[in-house]
């Protein structure tokens, strides 16, 4: 889940920012229509049309918590191919606002005060998740995780310690914790699972927008197959 900020090259801030001033205040802004509170949407769609003719596996788009703010997600099926694409449409977003005036900005917190930063959250499920899968075996990966939450933090991002302070839908980047459809946690245990019997996916919130997406899938992978 790629999250960013649109940023106007005039003004050198996001798009509905105000010179000298800000917009309303979050609550308006996600999965929201209208001109007041929507901002950016042509770039973005252009976006989403340009992956998919490119044969991305591109699912889907949505504006986000903050004004200006937006996200896209790419699956695969292999990390390594996870990264190939998220750098691809990366790219592709970034030559696409050479038409608009615009620029992406990838930084995990460029609005200081009470705006969401943007992240990276990593969808990851492996065999065992999603076929096996117990309670026991979703609390043991949570649990390695939070063994080793300098190892992950490392290759996570640069300034992500801005963004992770515990609050705007984060926990702080040097706690941790788990738990069904908890925004706030590090890892978020999505709401289908318990339902569906203990299997599926887990959602690793703590990833920066700028973060590295093969280093990311590498230590999430190493932390997983030290469990199953």
């Amino acid at each position: 889940e790629q999250e960013y900020f649109i940023m106007d090259v005039d003004t050198q801030l996001p798009l509905g920012f105000p010179v000298g001033g800000y917009p309303g205040p979050q609550g308006l802004y996600y999965c929201s229509v209208g001109g007041k509170n929507t901002h950016g949407r042509s770039l973005v769609e252009e976006h989403a049309d340009l992956c998919l003719e490119a044969g991305l596996n591109f699912e889907g788009i949505n504006q986000e918590v903050a004004c200006g703010q937006w996200e896209f997600q790419i699956f695969a099926k292999g990390a390594k191919q996870a990264g190939d694409e998220l750098w691809v449409a990366r790219y592709m977003l970034d030559r696409l606002t050479e038409s608009y005036g615009y620029y992406i900005e990838y930084h995990p917190k460029p609005i200081k005060g009470d705006w969401n930063g943007s992240g990276m959250h990593a969808n990851f499920s492996n065999g065992a998740m999603r076929d096996k899968g117990g309670k026991e075996l979703f609390d043991s990966i949570c649990e390695a995780f939070g063994r080793n939450i300098e190892k992950h933090m490392s290759v996570y991002g640069a300034h992500n310690e801005e963004r992770l302070t515990g609050l705007h839908e984060t926990q702080a980047i040097d706690q941790f914790s788990y738990g069904v459809s908890d925004r706030g946690a590090s890892i978020r245990v999505p709401a289908s699972v318990p339902t569906d019997g203990w299997v599926g996916r887990l959602e690793d919130r703590r990833p920066a927008s700028n973060g590295d997406p093969y280093k990311i899938g590498a230590v999430i992978i190493e932390t997983t197959k030290s469990v199953c």
